[in-house]
């Protein structure tokens, strides 16, 4: 909004010097009530009273339709309307009747048909104004733009991304705006903010709309009828500008014009327990300051935010900030995500990606098809943003965009768009997209965590980890009335599941997804913890060893590492190291690899602090196996490293 307050007045500062300049020379021919006519045309626009303005136009016209200045100040009443395809046709036809135009007007022309995205056109006139101004200096700035755009918006329109939207229907949609969506992973909830007209209940005395939550839920792949989130999330004030989090567990999102903030707009927070949200918090300083921070997003490490705030310290009238959640409800200091993201220019609704890698974000300061462009940015796994790369034409347009998400899959854009054949004002609409511009696809595990004995549900940690680069991707928690859980899992990777809780020894699992994968079946699976009891036995499911060797791959230490956690937490643990094979090869060799297999994983305990007299290990080879050695599958589930509880000692 800043940027665009800003080139109003250069547009209305310059539209005032050109009519002032204009020789009385060129009028000196006309009828004195053409001339009287313009100069109370020219006042009205002045007055903005456009409407007299284009009817005293008209009446010119009537009398003569070659008179120049009396289309320059038809394109001015059309420009400040925001017509800008009628302003360019009319400063266009301005030109040609003067004798000598200004070069000025070449300007002022370029700059309509930019905005109605005729870039061969307002290229021409960029360059007539470099050729025939004596004065390139002050716009030098605002021309080198205008040339990138029109440079990009042709190559873009000549190009165009695969785009064909669908609207999601009188279920999500209504005579209201509806904007600003977001989705769980497995794209069964959608959350969306509407704006509808104040009513007796609303609190800001100069709105004369409110904006509230909706939701709706999908069965059968069907969009079932939204119903308004409610109490205690939607109040008398103005909410929008929401995530939920990729498990559907937190909701995250920003409460404007209210007496008991820090700022204009702040950020909120609330967790979903069972079926009800929690009373929303503040996120409080320093995430929150007296400036405007809004349109959050959480990262599916169930810890990085990136929300949008003008606050000192950044590159232009707003930016994209980040901050992390160390534990809940307390926040890091903000940090700004750097120039390659940021620039003079405003970026708005960063949208991270269930990658975890991929932001999406709205600018007007990186080069595009003129207005405010929606971008995607890659982290690379040194941490450092690549340069932004636009979504192309016709998902960007010469228009303002305001967002986009992604589903977890990168095959479906969610977005809203006020084209004709709509229900009302903004509606939302859902897209296939271009596989040029997809994000890494994204799966999911789903299921419940409960007590193995007694099927109780259970409030578990659950954290995925990329054994290459060792960094956890995912973090959540199951829901601590029903035990259920939505954890993402990235392909593309080889990933560490671990489910933790601190009555329970850890459980893990193994998802090799080394394939970058576009299409992947969900994984369901419930989850069933044993209690640490003596006999009680634990598969280590990632811990691997070289082919036919007893040598650790790196891939192994997270597991290894959080072993040694349990183990230094429970300091009267003993427990048993066993080593399994498969059926394949002579059983004294098997017998003899897993023994050494287990002995490795023992010595690494040692080394890492664990008292010798708190373990054993020993080598079953092939004879207990808990699979079918007939399948690969089956074999390779028999090749395993499990602990076993062998007693309790003293602390």
């Amino acid at each position: 909004m800043m940027t665009l307050k800003i080139r109003y007045s250069i547009f209305c500062a310059l539209l005032l010097f050109f009519a002032l300049s204009l020789p009385l020379s060129l009028f000196s021919q006309t009828n004195k009530k053409v001339v009287k006519l313009c100069d109370k045309a020219m006042e009205c626009i002045n007055n903005q009273n456009y409407t007299k303005a284009n009817s005293l136009l008209e009446k010119v016209f009537a009398v003569d339709t070659s008179y120049a200045r009396a289309y320059v100040l038809q394109g001015d009443v059309f420009s400040l309307t925001l017509q800008a395809d009628k302003a360019a046709d009319s400063y266009n036809r301005a030109i040609k009747l003067f004798r000598t135009p200004k070069p000025i007007l070449y300007f002022i022309t370029a700059e309509e048909e930019l905005k109605c995205g005729r870039y061969a056109a307002a290229k021409k006139n960029y360059e007539e104004f470099l050729v025939k101004s004596p004065d390139k200096v002050t716009l030098a700035k605002n021309i080198d733009k205008g040339l990138k755009i029109c440079k990009f918006g042709m190559k873009a329109v000549a190009q165009p991304m695969s785009f064909e939207p669908v609207n999601l229907g009188q279920n999500i949609n209504s005579e209201w705006d509806e904007y600003l969506p977001t989705l769980t992973a497995d794209e069964e909830e959608f959350i969306f903010t509407v704006r509808r007209p104040r009513d007796e209940k609303t609190i800001c005395n100069f709105c004369q709309t409110e904006e509230d939550f909706y939701s709706s839920r999908k069965v059968d792949g069907v969009w079932q009828p939204r119903k308004a989130l409610g109490a205690p999330i939607n109040s008398s004030y103005n909410e929008g500008a929401q995530c939920i989090s990729p498990d559907g567990r937190y909701l995250f999102y920003t409460l404007c014009n209210t007496d008991i903030g820090y700022g204009s707009c702040d950020l909120y927070w609330a967790e979903r327990i069972g079926n009800r949200w929690s009373r929303p918090k503040n996120f409080e300083p320093p995430v929150n300051t007296k400036y405007w921070e809004s349109q959050p997003s959480i990262s599916p490490d169930g810890k990085t935010i990136y929300f949008t705030s003008n606050r000192p310290g950044g590159y232009g009238g707003s930016d994209i900030w980040k901050t992390e959640m160390i534990e809940e409800g307390k926040f890091t200091v903000p940090e700004n995500l750097g120039p390659t993201i940021n620039t003079e220019g405003e970026e708005t609704a960063p949208f991270i990606h269930t990658d975890g890698r991929t932001l999406y974000f709205v600018s007007d300061g990186h080069t595009g098809m003129g207005g405010k462009d929606i971008f995607y940015s890659t982290m690379g796994y040194d941490g450092a943003w690549q340069t932004p790369v636009n979504l192309g034409y016709p998902i960007n347009t010469p228009s303002d965009e305001i967002n986009i998400v992604i589903n977890a899959s990168g095959t479906t854009g969610y977005f809203s768009s006020d084209k004709d054949g709509g229900f009302g004002g903004q509606d939302l609409y859902y897209f296939t997209l271009d596989e040029r511009i997809r994000p890494t696809p994204v799966t999911y595990i789903k299921g419940k965590v409960t007590d193995a004995f007694s099927l109780a549900p259970l409030n578990a940690q659950i954290e995925l980890i990329d054994l290459g680069t060792e960094q956890t991707v995912t973090a959540t928690s199951s829901d601590p009335i029903t035990g259920e859980f939505l954890a993402c899992v990235p392909t593309g990777c080889n990933v560490l599941m671990n489910v933790s809780h601190p009555h329970y020894p850890f459980y893990s699992e193994n998802f090799q997804l080394e394939k970058t994968y576009s299409e992947l079946e969900p994984f369901k699976k419930d989850i069933m913890l044993k209690k640490a009891e003596i006999g009680a036995t634990f598969v280590l499911k990632n811990i691997f060893f070289d082919f036919d060797k007893s040598t650790l791959v790196k891939e192994s230490f997270v597991e290894l590492d959080n072993l040694v956690v349990y183990l230094k937490t429970n300091k009267n643990l003993r427990i048993e190291i066993g080593g399994h094979t498969d059926n394949q090869g002579s059983e004294a060799y098997n017998e003899t690899l897993s023994l050494e297999r287990a002995k490795t994983v023992y010595s690494y305990l040692v080394s890492k602090g664990i008292a010798q007299d708190r373990l054993t290990y020993k080598g079953y080879g092939e004879s207990v196996p808990i699979a079918d050695n007939a399948t690969e599958e089956g074999r390779a589930t028999n090749r395993r490293t499990e602990f076993k509880i062998t007693g309790y000692g003293e602390d």
